[in-house]
């Protein structure tokens, strides 16, 4: 595949992971993102079976992973007086390896961005599939032409709406939204605590001075880009709110880091068109499930290693990575974390609490978990391109 030129929108989690198979196969990559830099902070996210490992193994950052990891934090569900009512354990929540998504985010930005060219602030604003391949213009950059285009730039992702349609003919609202915010500012709490009433919740991360909220809604309308109403929204879903919500809301205000969104599900026939495919959050996301980033990260395995195994025919490679990869990814669309974190009722909030105080059927959950996540049969691709190490 070598002077295979390849474009990836999305500069988190699943687009680096891909650029660096692709550049271990010999591809010539270029990185683009709408962001001005690297994102630091955001959730924690976790790794977990023997389906995982072996990806990160394979890109030998597998230690790197370990060495960086948050190491997971039980959490206890407590009531507006601040009782104790359960346990969540760590495990349940971090898998066999938990670490921040920007510490992984900027590994992998380390073990591709010498051999691979990254443009921040910067967006796709048209695609035009021609003989020659993806004719891309840019909103600050010059036009250039490149042979395949993937879209890694999460579930409201550019390359997905300009390449296949409308954002609303895709993603599809859940019912709820997520917040995440460093309020590192107010101090750091001395263990992990979620506090419930119906249809909302707000979790304290312990030592990562971090807020995590999930509240019910209808739809909301905001701007994505201005944080600043965003913020004015978290705060009023928070209004009338017992123990310290409306207060740790209020907290997130001034948060220099801050992120919200919905959770909701991607639902697509075909995962490419053309030239053009998507990868990550963009095909099959996000649910807030937990099985977002090992689905990136293995979705960028198979994909980079069909291209390989089809010597960079695009057309056979594609069709290969959907049939590989659509049965593995499933758990996206049938997953939906809101009702779990931010029960409707008071009755739901009690059963889903007694459930981590009944010890079979939470091995029961953690067993079904791992299954999901090795639900596939990794394939050995081809070795790297003969000049991979020398480039």
């Amino acid at each position: 595949m070598k002077n295979t030129t390849v474009l990836i929108s999305g500069a988190s989690i699943a687009g680096p992971a891909l650029a660096y198979w692709l550049d271990h196969y010999g591809c010539t990559v270029t990185i683009v993102e709408k962001a001005p830099a690297l994102r630091p902070g955001g959730q924690a996210v976790d790794f977990k079976g023997p389906t995982h490992m072996k990806v990160l193994e394979r890109m030998g950052i597998l230690d790197e992973v370990r060495r960086r990891q948050t190491g997971a934090h039980d959490t206890t569900f407590i009531d507006a007086d601040g009782r104790p009512q359960a346990v969540m354990p760590g495990e349940f929540t971090g898998g066999e390896i938990e670490i921040q998504r920007g510490d992984l985010a900027a590994l992998l930005y380390e073990r591709t961005a010498g051999r691979c060219a990254y443009v921040f602030g910067d967006s796709i604003t048209s695609l035009t599939e021609t003989a020659a391949g993806v004719h891309v213009t840019f909103e600050r950059g010059a036009p250039r032409t490149f042979d395949l285009v993937v879209g890694a730039d999460g579930i409201h992702s550019n390359v997905r709406r300009l390449a296949f349609g409308p954002e609303e003919d895709y993603v599809h609202f859940l019912g709820h939204y997520y917040a995440l915010a460093d309020i590192s500012a107010a101090g750091p709490v001395a263990q992990s605590v979620m506090y419930n009433e119906p249809g909302r919740m707000v979790s304290l991360w312990g030592n990562k001075a971090s807020a995590f909220f999930v509240f019910a809604s209808e739809r909301l309308d905001y701007d994505r880009w201005d944080t600043d109403q965003q913020k004015r929204l978290l705060a009023r879903a928070y209004e009338g709110a017992k123990w310290k919500a409306p207060e740790i809301a209020a907290a997130a205000s001034g948060a220099p880091e801050f992120y919200l969104d919905s959770i909701s599900r991607v639902e697509i026939d075909h995962y490419a068109r053309g030239r053009v495919v998507l990868l990550g959050d963009a095909a099959y996301g996000n649910t807030l499930g937990g099985f977002g980033t090992g689905l990136a990260i293995v979705g960028a395995y198979v994909l980079a290693g069909e291209l390989a195994a089809a010597g960079g025919d695009h057309r056979v490679a594609f069709q290969r990575y959907e049939e590989e990869f659509r049965g593995y990814a499933k758990i996206a669309r049938k997953g939906n974390a809101g009702p779990f974190l931010a029960p409707p009722t008071q009755a739901r909030i009690t059963m889903r609490n007694q459930m981590f105080k009944r010890g079979l059927l939470l091995k029961a959950m953690l067993w079904m978990t791992e299954k999901f996540a090795s639900n596939i049969d990794l394939k050995d691709y081809p070795a790297p391109h003969p000049t991979y190490e020398h480039r």
